[in-house]
């Protein structure tokens, strides 16, 4: 379990931290993950906190031979801001396509072995979008 708030460097922060903490058990063979969040705006965020949390549960689980079990992440607020609204529609009018593939380099057994290069996306394919998304803070 990680507490990942540090209230001594609150002060310097323009935003207090969104996720908070990281509990992980192991089921069997399996780690899981819950990622607790106090806030979320889900336009600039949910992307980038769910692959970056599942991508290090299986970081995880190979180092410590275990498989890949249930990632769950828990938000309090999630929230789309005003001004995100016309991005929004426009995204979710786009068409969809499959999930690709996640790849792991499989030979690696110490966590700190691993680079970017370590990982791929296979059948990787996005829409365009080009628009400045607004942090709100």
């Amino acid at each position: 379990m990680t507490n990942l708030y540090n209230h001594h460097d609150l002060h310097e922060m323009g935003l207090a931290p969104c996720a908070y903490g990281l509990t992980l058990n192991v089921t069997g063979n399996k780690l899981n993950a819950i990622l607790n969040q106090r806030s979320q705006d889900m336009l600039t965020a949910n992307n980038w906190n769910v692959c970056q949390y599942a991508v290090l549960v299986h970081m995880f689980a190979q180092v410590s031979d275990l498989e890949v079990g249930e990632f769950v992440h828990v938000v309090a607020d999630a929230h789309i801001y005003d001004r995100h609204i016309p991005q929004v529609k426009k995204l979710i009018e786009n068409p969809q396509f499959d999930a690709p593939v996640f790849k792991i380099d499989k030979s690696i057994r110490n966590f700190y072995d691993f680079t970017v290069d370590s990982f791929s996306l296979e059948n990787y394919q996005a829409n365009d979008f080009n628009e400045k998304i607004e942090v709100a803070i």
